[in-house]
């Protein structure tokens, strides 16, 4: 196996360890759920790389039986994450906006320092 014929894994990993390193590193909110983002699109990225068969069709029945079928179902699944994705962002920055309004800040050593007190 050539390490340069998948390229699409390498961009997977490159965009999976920003998003992790984001998240990790990063103490602001807004900035993790962006690293979460991008974690969540290198996911999306790996599952529609591997679903793609090279000259596969669209799965409709033909009288040729040598004909190769490419699988429609991880682009499926894809949507449905796209979706999910969406959504637990739109949760995410609603927290962050009530954490905001509760400390006055969305830095996560601030919101810690703040928390000691009670």
């Amino acid at each position: 196996m050539n390490w340069v014929t998948h390229y699409n894994y390498w961009i997977v990993i490159l965009l999976m360890m920003l998003g992790f390193y984001t998240i990790i590193a990063r103490g602001n909110l807004v900035k993790k759920i962006i690293g979460l983002n991008i974690f969540q699109t290198s996911v999306f990225v790996l599952f529609i790389s591997m679903g793609k068969i090279p000259g596969g069709v669209a799965p409709i029945l033909r009288d040729d039986p040598t004909t190769i079928y490419s699988n429609p179902l991880p682009h499926v699944l894809i949507l449905t994450a796209i979706v999910v994705g969406v959504a637990t962002t739109a949760l995410g920055l609603a927290l962050v906006v009530r954490i905001n309004e509760a400390y006055g800040t969305i830095e996560e050593d601030e919101i810690h320092e703040q928390d000691r007190f009670f």
